[in-house]
This record gives structure tokens, sequence and C-alpha cells, in this order.
């Protein structure tokens, strides 16, 4: 088989029928297939089903029940399951036109490239399907951010933001991808150092259905980036800055209702240490879930942990008040900044850390006593 179309779908059951009449048309007399794997919680693998049956190429659909890291891990699972070498990465909304795939194939036929990357921001390529002068605002800047973060890796890539790209599946080390929401071409490129052509495309207005872009993808773009450029530590630590700017906003306005500096300041955390647990558990640590046991247990752990962090906090926060006449939000600063390696290093270790390690570094003092090897998490 000559190509492997992966397409992940969430509830685009009305452009279904339509995107593979499309790519039909543009690889006829080309060996390939159509992967859909699909996170739907509508109709749409039903869909999906029905146009396969009607195809005179290979559709195949793989529906996970239970979706891991979105969109990211979606086309992992469908490079994983993939019969060709050659992926070719679209969505489902055909923004990405079908029409340009013959010649993202003849650009990987040259054979000096890795990825060919369909771009909007190279002559002859445009983004004119955003919606709106704010998204594609927030596009062009996104895409100026993640360059100048790895500006070797993605010299030559003008668009490593897209989601319409053909790989080389072995030229991809599968097992040492960690997706994160919308951005696996970045994941794939910033991994290691990929040859790379590109051709311009219009991407065009959706066909049907409503965007998935939000608040919220945004939120794990930064994280995904943080994570790639840094290592997980700054992705806590963005995490971090979040919970603290919003502790500081809850306290300095309960302050202004008249409420007792110290009082608002355990109030204040509170929230906050929920709020970030959540924001650890889906962002930051959301790989090491599975592993690591129940989410009551580690909410148990880590709200006991972060209060006992906060007893010692807050009567060091009134110290530098009431004694260094520091003000009190920020002194409430500056003992967060304080706490932030500790809270870290306990997460890391402790929270999530996999059962089975942990059943290892218990075992592990009879091992060295028999003079065995030992394990290094």
């Amino acid at each position: 088989m000559e190509l492997s179309v992966i397409v992940p779908t969430f509830n685009e059951g009305p452009n279904v029928a339509e995107l593979v009449r499309r790519i039909g048309a543009a690889l006829a007399g080309t060996d390939f297939e159509i992967v859909f794997v699909d996170d739907s919680t509508d109709e749409t693998p039903d869909v999906i089903a029905q146009v396969a049956d009607a195809a005179d190429f290979s559709v195949r659909l793989i529906h996970r029940d239970a979706p891991d890291a979105g969109l990211g891990g979606a086309v992992l699972e469908g490079f994983q399951a993939a019969r060709a070498r050659w992926c070719l990465v679209m969505d489902g909304d055909l923004q990405h036109p079908p029409e340009d795939i013959p010649r993202m194939v003849d650009r990987a036929a040259r054979g000096d490239v890795d990825v060919v990357v369909a771009s909007r921001y190279i002559a002859g390529g445009t983004s004119g399907g955003l919606a709106g002068a704010t998204r594609t605002a927030v596009s062009r800047a996104s895409t100026a951010l993640t360059k100048s973060m790895f500006p070797r890796k993605l010299h030559g890539c003008s668009d490593p933001m897209t989601g319409f790209f053909l790989v080389d599946r072995d030229a991809v080390e599968l097992d040492q991808l960690r997706p994160r929401g919308f951005k696996i071409l970045l994941e794939i490129l910033a991994r290691r150092q990929m040859r790379v052509g590109e051709i311009p495309f219009a991407f065009a207005t959706r066909f049907a259905g409503e965007s998935k872009a939000s608040f919220r993808q945004g939120i794990r773009f930064l994280t995904q980036l943080a994570m790639l450029r840094f290592g997980r530590m700054s992705a806590f630590a963005l995490v971090g800055g979040v919970g603290a700017i919003a502790n500081l906003i809850i306290m300095w306005g309960l302050i202004r209702l008249g409420m007792e500096y110290v009082v608002a300041a355990i109030i204040a955390s509170e929230i906050t240490i929920i709020a970030n647990f959540l924001l650890l558990e889906y962002l930051v640590f959301a790989d090491m879930r599975a592993e690591s046991g129940r989410m009551r247990s580690r909410f148990i752990k880590s709200f006991t942990f972060n209060n006992i962090e906060a007893l010692v906090r807050i009567p060091v926060m009134s110290v530098l008040v009431e004694s260094a006449h520091v003000p009190s939000v920020l002194a409430a600063a500056l003992t967060l900044l304080a706490a932030f390696v500790v809270r870290f290093v306990f997460h890391a270790l402790v929270v999530y850390a996999p059962k089975r390690m942990a059943a290892v570094a218990a075992a592990e003092p009879a091992v060295a006593q028999a003079g065995g090897r030992t394990l290094e998490s």
C-alpha cells in the first residue's frame, strides 16, 4: 500500500461522505487507505461505517471508547494501525483540501524529506478559513512563539501548527511521542531533527459542523509547548503560576471586601489547591495517571500535602507581614515561589509514582543484599 490517510474525528458526521468522495477522486489510481480514528459522542461512527461499506477502496474505522491525549493521541493510534509507510494526516472538516494530497505525495517522492507540510504561510498559501481576525492573529502569534522556542528543529517549517501533513512513519520514533491536544506535528518535529519540505495550501472554511478550538485547547497547547521545550517541571511551573495568580487575585478581592488577610489567604489557598490538582491531573501528569492508582488517592495525597505546606507557608507569610512589614500580597507571592520546588518533587515522586515502581522500590533493599541489579526511575 502506497499511502495511509489518517483522519481523526470528533462529531464530524456531516463531513464524512464528502471527505471520502473527494479523497477518492484525488487519489484515483493510487493504492491507499483511509483510517478514521474516531472519538465521537454522536452518530459519526455509524456514518463512517455506512460510507466505508459503499466505498471501492479501503476505509477503516477505529472508534475509541476511552479517548486518550485528544486529537494527537488519535493520530498516534492511526500511525500504529496504518498499513503504509507514508501517512497523511488531515482534519475531517474539509478545511484541508483533499485535492492537495497528490502534490504532497509528489513532493515526498523526491526522496529528500521525512515530512511534507501543507503550509498556510508560504507563497501561494492562505489562512482564510480561520474564523475571524482574532483567531488568525492567535494562529500567527502561536506559530511565531513556537518557532522562536525551537529555532533549529523548526528551521524551514513555516507552519508547524498545521494539522495537514505527510510523514514517513519509519522516520518517527512513535514510542517517544507524548501527544497532548491538537498539535501533533509540533510533537513530531520537536522530538528529533526531521527533513521538512513544504507545499502551499489554502485553508478552507468548514464544510459542516462547528470548530473544536477552545480556550481549553489553548491551555493544552501552552502546556505541550512547555513540556517539549523545558520538560515536565516547566509545565508544572505554568500551572503553578496560574494557580499563584488566581490565589493572589482571590486573596486581594477578599481583603478588599473587608476580610482579615490570614483568613483570606486560607480561603484562597483551599480554592487554588483543588483547581491546581485538576490542572495537574489533565495537563501535567496526564500520562502518569494510569499507573499511579485511583484519582481519589492522588487527590488525598495532593490535598493533604498542600494543606500541610499551607500550614507552614501562611505563618511564614504572617511573620513577613508583621515583623518585616512586607505587604501581605507580596509576602504571599514570595512564600508561594519558595514552595514551588518542594511541591513539584512531591507530586512527581509521591502523588504520581507508578504503583509497580513503588513495589520495586520497596523490594530494592532485599535485591541489594542479594547482590542484584537495582532500577532507576
